[in-house]
């Protein structure tokens, strides 16, 4: 099996024992129990290309990338230094994450929060939107259009904004037609573990113009965020440069500055 099989199926058997320990129904009424999401999508509708920083402690590719024991400390900083969304890894196999990260990290910040996962059931979004979450991802490639639709559904019945993920111009057509509203641009192919610095570029003009861009992975200093600026992000998602920064608050504070500065181009 691919790395990206193997992540998916981790993530079957995951839920798998998570839901024999806490059963669908009873996370569904969690879920609805907590306060009401922030607003991701207004946050990402903001002038200039704007910065959601990632807390992750590993990656498929490197292994472990960072030794972080307390991420809520981390968010406070990511916050601080100006990031418009604050993403927190929750796949525990090849990220090293968890859902309590997620829960620590929302009570840590007041920016909208995303749980970084590989969303392939329902129960995953109502455990998600329970701990905390007010983004949520899906991947194209790993889903049937049908799954596709209906999981992006039951996310924005939930009031949390979804975050659909695409590798290809045939991925972002099927993102549109199941109606996402805000397409993430991975440079990151996760079926071959191959980067595209091109991908953002080759595929965000063809989106709807209402639709919110976001690029993903490779995105290390201001001169690529300038650059995915240029191609029409609204925002960037910085992950691996942050965590292993000496300082990740000047390094989010940069970034975000660059993003507003009246000399980067901007998508709105």
């Amino acid at each position: 099996m691919s790395i990206f099989e193997q992540i998916i199926q981790g993530v079957v058997e995951d839920v798998a024992y998570r839901e024999a320990q806490v059963p669908f129904k009873e996370i569904k009424a969690l879920s609805k129990s907590v306060e009401p999401p922030r607003d991701a999508l207004a946050a990402l509708l903001q002038q200039g290309c704007g910065v959601i920083a990632e807390i992750k402690r590993a990656t498929p590719c490197r292994g472990q990338i960072a030794s972080i024991e307390h991420p809520a400390d981390l968010a406070i900083q990511f916050e601080a230094g100006g990031a418009r969304i604050i993403g927190c890894q929750t796949e525990r196999r090849r990220f090293m994450g968890s859902l309590e990260d997620l829960a620590a990290v929302k009570t840590a910040v007041s920016v909208p929060v995303m749980s970084k996962d590989f969303i392939i059931d329902p129960y995953q979004i109502h455990e998600a939107r329970y701990y905390g979450a007010d983004m949520v991802p899906l991947v194209v490639s790993a889903l049937d259009q049908a799954r596709l639709e209906s999981l992006l559904d039951r996310i924005e019945s939930l009031g949390m904004t979804a975050l659909v993920e695409v590798y290809t111009p045939e991925d972002a057509s099927r993102a549109i037609q199941a109606g996402a509203k805000v397409v993430g641009v991975n440079a990151r192919n996760l079926h071959s573990m191959t980067m595209n610095p091109s991908a953002f570029g080759d595929i965000a003009p063809g989106l709807p113009r209402e639709t919110v861009r976001i690029a993903m992975s490779g995105v290390r200093d201001a001169k690529d965020l300038r650059l995915y600026a240029s191609a029409g992000a609204d925002a960037v998602v910085i992950g691996e440069s942050l965590v292993t920064a000496p300082e990740p608050m000047k390094l989010v504070r940069t970034m975000v500055a660059v993003g507003q500065h009246p000399a980067t181009p901007t998508a709105r």
